[in-house]
């Protein structure tokens, strides 16, 4: 948890200029592709860096994928899957992990849980479906 907020301190200082505090509980979330909410903490998804609450239903299947930037991740509650070419992890409550732009990876719900993470991006919001 202390690495994400060190990132999010640092991007969401510079997007902001101001101090950032918000509660998962209390955010807004809005509904995304079939099975995702996101809600915002800083920054603008669409423009560039930014934070969001991101919610995966349960069973949550987003197939393999890229981002062009990098994305980090902290799960606050259920587990994040992940799987690449190294294989299979669970992120579970209190995990991080953060996957470099341009690295294939499937990602997804745990089937009973779904995931409610805290997800930060070095720019704008990009999902390209693998070849």
């Amino acid at each position: 948890m202390v690495v994400a907020w060190s990132v999010g301190r640092v991007q969401g200082q510079k997007a902001e200029g101001k101090v950032v505090f918000t509660s998962a509980a209390k955010a807004d979330f809005k509904p995304g592709n079939p099975g995702v909410s996101m809600a915002t903490i800083w920054g603008d998804a669409t423009m560039g860096a930014h934070a969001t609450w991101t919610k995966f239903d349960p069973g949550y299947d987003a197939g393999m994928h890229t981002h062009t930037n990098d994305v980090w991740i902290v799960v606050v509650k259920g587990a994040y899957l992940y799987k690449d070419e190294a294989g299979e992890k669970r992120v579970g409550a209190g995990d991080f992990i953060r996957v470099p732009g341009g690295h294939k990876h499937w990602s997804g719900g745990d089937k009973k849980e779904g995931a409610l993470f805290y997800e930060e991006a070095s720019g704008k919001f990009d999902f390209v479906p693998a070849k």
